[in-house]
């Protein structure tokens, strides 16, 4: 199994919290965000890890230089497309089935463990909650994802997408020509999700929304953010540096 980190981005609304540093790199109880995701990797036995990278690409070649286990991909547009871009610059690394995650979210490992067990194409941990205007919002019929956008009443959604997911490789194909054509469209400012929406709209793949079940996630973008993270995470991260 392979695992796809999007790190490309620099943070700027953290402020001087990265120090200069890419956005992954910013540190709570002294383990970057970075360094959480990779100790989930290893504790589920990934094969090979590829990290997107843009601002301070040096930072993450450097990172990588003693693991043979992970590649680097790097995305020179990183100013000037959205996360969807960033997925494309790294995608043709991918051959097996793999999991999808931001390098500045971090989650317990029972929401990773749902990804790893791959019950379906593509899985979609959602945390069934009430949604704020920045959420990645989801909404469902007769249990099947129908919705995947963050451009969504917040009253109509069922809850938000965490961006983490998993993948069989069998969706690989698919999911090349879905990003393809967006960026051929010109949609540079396109989150992944939009990719996922026309999987949901275009195949026949079974997708699969599976609870966070109040485990503990957190998408660190704003101070805010960062500080909530750091007051909730759980030992069962902090224990895996043990």
């Amino acid at each position: 199994m392979q695992a796809i980190i999007m790190a490309a981005g620099k943070g700027s609304r953290l402020g001087s919290l990265t120090g200069g540093k890419p956005k992954a790199f910013a540190e709570i109880n002294g383990k970057r965000l970075i360094d959480y995701n990779l100790k989930l990797l290893e504790k589920y036995k990934m094969d090979e890890i590829i990290i997107v990278t843009g601002y301070q690409c040096e930072a993450f070649e450097q990172l990588a230089a003693d693991n043979k286990r992970i590649k680097i991909a790097y995305n020179p547009f990183y100013e000037m497309v959205n996360v969807l871009g960033s997925f494309y610059m790294g995608m043709n690394l991918l051959h097996d089935d793999f999991i999808y995650l931001h390098a500045d979210t971090i989650c317990e490992p029972q929401i990773f463990e749902k990804l790893v067990k791959m019950e379906s194409d593509i899985t979609l941990p959602v945390d069934y909650k009430e949604c704020d205007d920045e959420a990645m919002k989801v909404r469902s019929e007769n249990g099947k994802i129908v919705q995947i956008t963050k451009n969504m009443p917040n009253g109509l959604s069922d809850g938000e997408f965490i961006g983490m997911a998993s993948f069989r490789k069998s969706v690989i194909p698919a999911l090349w020509e879905k990003t393809k054509q967006l960026l051929m469209e010109k949609e540079f400012s396109a989150y992944f999700e939009s990719a996922i929406q026309r999987l949901i709209d275009e195949t026949d793949f079974v997708i699969k929304e599976v609870s966070t079940d109040g485990a503990f996630w957190a998408e660190i973008d704003f101070m805010e953010d960062y500080e909530n993270a750091a007051k909730r995470i759980p030992k069962s991260l902090t224990e895996l540096f043990v």
